[in-house]
């Protein structure tokens, strides 16, 4: 599994309210994107670890907002994996916009089977060294 990963977004019309501006919301929304495409880059496959019967649940999710994206921006969101214990994956998240920060958040995240009990993080998910 990939430490850090990027990918870009651009701010769709739906995604903005009525002033332009993404929607707070949807900040969570490209975080989860940047988690699901950071495991794709590391040969990883959501559909088939659910098939598995392996589940990612999120504990706890906080952003903060430095200054607000808007319609049409193009975005870098960055992912990178801060932590991984027994139990929980932490990633921390980056916003930017031409290199500006807009955004900051943080995720703790838990593996669990088909009835939400806690399972150990399966040594693939974890970074690459760890």
């Amino acid at each position: 599994m990939h430490k850090c990963h990027e990918i870009e977004v651009r701010v769709r019309y739906a995604e903005a309210d009525a002033m332009g501006v993404l929607h707070h919301a949807n900040y969570l929304i490209y975080f989860e994107m940047g988690r699901t495409e950071m495991l794709r880059a590391s040969g990883g496959n959501y559909r088939k670890m659910e098939e598995m019967g392996l589940f990612i649940v999120v504990v706890k999710a906080d952003c903060r907002y430095h200054r607000p994206a808007r319609y049409d921006d193009v975005l870098a969101i960055r992912t990178t994996v801060t932590r991984v214990t027994g139990a929980k994956i932490e990633h921390e998240y980056q916003v930017f916009r031409d290199g500006e920060l807009l955004a900051t958040g943080h995720t703790v995240l838990a593996v669990v089977d088909r009835s939400g009990k806690v399972l150990p993080v399966p040594e693939w998910l974890r970074p690459e060294g760890e």
